[in-house]
């Protein structure tokens, strides 16, 4: 892979959206990627749509546990590898499929991961800011929002 020059010209992304990724065997996969030549790799998550094919509500913790175990593979990765994060929001499972999680009740969910990315985690503080720009009184992430 490495003599192909296939490195110079492209970066790999590696997807992956469970609640419980192995954050080890993503760091190894890195270094693998590192070894071929690949200076930049991707990572790929999802805020909806990837938790069920017939799913219509948006589990927000399956979520957010999957953004934080991509924290920590970033966080036990080299410092220079990662390029970004693709946070994808899957419409249906396949062109014969039925319509999963509407983007209206995804917003939630879309703001917990973004502000959990860009705070390198969650917390409680985080948790309020994101209630105070969605305009809700309690966000739940552990079980259907109502």
């Amino acid at each position: 892979l490495s003599e192909s020059g296939v490195p110079q010209l492209v970066q790999p992304m590696i997807w992956d959206y469970a609640a419980d990724l192995d954050v080890e065997g993503k760091v190894d996969l890195i270094e693998k990627y590192r070894r071929c030549g690949f200076s930049k790799v991707w990572f790929a998550s999802a805020f909806k749509g990837a938790t069920g094919v017939n799913q219509s509500l948006t589990l927000i913790g399956h979520h957010l546990k999957n953004h934080l175990q991509w924290l920590k593979v970033a966080s036990n990765s080299p410092a220079d590898v990662l390029e970004g994060i693709a946070l994808t929001g899957w419409q249906r499972y396949d062109h014969f499929s039925v319509l999963c999680e509407l983007l209206p009740v995804a917003i939630p969910s879309l703001a917990v991961c973004l502000q959990a990315l860009e705070n390198g985690g969650y917390s409680e503080k985080t948790k309020e800011n994101v209630e105070k720009l969605l305009g809700m009184s309690n966000l739940e992430t552990e079980t259907f929002m109502r």
